[in-house]
């Protein structure tokens, strides 16, 4: 479908950028031109609603760790989902327009809306990350033979903590719930896992606001942050939402710095792995809190033993945010593997650890 904006001349130069345009062409990158579009419409029009420009010029904290530009989409995405501005409806419907006119108009309009929204981090959710996480439980499986209890660090409603219903397909390799109405299926490059059982006993996790799965307005929250052109992901989330509302997941309210130090402290009956998982969840957490979370860790594996062994699997972006690293750390040995660079909402997967 043709995509049709209004000419305007902007500068090229990458330092003439705010943070929407960058964001931008990182979006096009990665496959989606209409949410490109809608970036770069906006930040010209970005005078049209002068309390979210504002918002933008005065941000306290790195942009891109906050992931700014994606709260302003989720935000404007959200209203036109609310269908209260039909222009905007329709642009949205048929990724066709004046982008500029239309999505102008809708910041003059939604200006409070927006600056509320954008206020509050993150919260995708993105089940696609499960098949990454499925394939280190696989790995961690292979370190420690037994079942495994899984947290989560920033676990927002909880669906990934379900990843134990979900099917997967994994460089060929069928995992997981046979049958699910959630299929992850991302794009593998390299060969695929050595396939292992993954036996999850118990499963909670931890979130500042986490997002109640029966409450329809958090489920609309998360299905705004869900890139309007990807149809396949909404649908696999709303697939997700429904089994986390047959299955309810168990999110805490709280702060990942003094969440974790408790949950590691927590009784470990032997035979049991402790796994932790957090994924695209620690670059939120300003310096200190992050060197809580990393001093919870080494004190936690200083004490774990063969029988009651820990892991960690982390989804993050290096700190370059040049690459989003899949790494597995294994203790009593403490050893950390690199086992895969991925998309950022597990598109695709890139396979460094162990196979067949």
């Amino acid at each position: 479908m043709t995509l049709l904006t209004s000419m305007i001349d902007v500068p090229d130069s990458a330092a003439d950028r705010g943070p929407l345009r960058r964001q931008a062409a990182a979006v096009r990158e990665m496959g989606s031109t209409f949410v490109a579009t809608v970036l770069e419409a906006a930040e010209r029009q970005l005078h049209r609603a002068p309390r979210t420009a504002a918002l933008i010029a005065a941000w306290p904290r790195d942009v891109a760790a906050d992931a700014l530009a994606m709260r302003f989409n989720a935000a404007l995405h959200a209203v036109a989902r609310g269908d209260t501005l039909p222009a905007l409806a329709a642009l949205y419907r048929d990724r066709a327009g004046d982008f500029d006119r239309v999505i102008g108009e809708a910041l003059a309009v939604a200006d409070d809306v927006i600056v509320e929204w954008m206020r509050d981090p993150p919260q995708t959710n993105e089940v696609g990350r499960t098949a990454a996480i499925m394939a280190a439980l696989m790995v961690a499986r292979a370190h420690h033979d037994m079942p495994c209890e899984l947290r989560e660090l920033g676990a927002s409603a909880g669906l990934n903590l379900n990843l134990d219903r979900y099917a997967y397909d994994l460089g060929g390799r069928a995992v997981g719930l046979a049958g699910s109405p959630v299929r992850v299926a991302p794009e593998w490059r390299g060969p695929p896992p050595a396939v292992r059982p993954v036996e999850i006993v118990s499963a909670r996790g931890v979130d500042l606001r986490p997002l109640d799965v029966t409450d329809a307005a958090a489920c609309a929250r998360l299905m705004a942050f869900i890139w309007a052109d990807q149809h396949a992901r909404a649908d696999r989330l709303a697939a997700a939402l429904a089994i986390a509302r047959a299955r309810p997941p168990q999110v805490d309210a709280g702060d990942i710095a003094l969440w974790l130090p408790e949950q590691l402290a927590a009784p470990q009956p032997q035979g049991r792995c402790r796994i932790i998982v957090h994924s695209m969840a620690l670059q939120y957490l300003d310096p200190a809190r992050r060197h809580t979370v990393e001093a919870a860790f080494r004190a936690a594996g200083a004490t774990a033993t063969a029988t009651r062994p820990l892991a960690r699997v982390a989804f993050e972006w290096t700190p370059a945010r040049d690459a989003v690293h899949l790494s597995l750390t294994v203790w009593p040995d403490g050893i950390t593997h690199h086992l895969a660079t991925c998309h950022a909402y597990g598109a695709w997967i890139d396979w460094h650890g162990p196979t067949d």
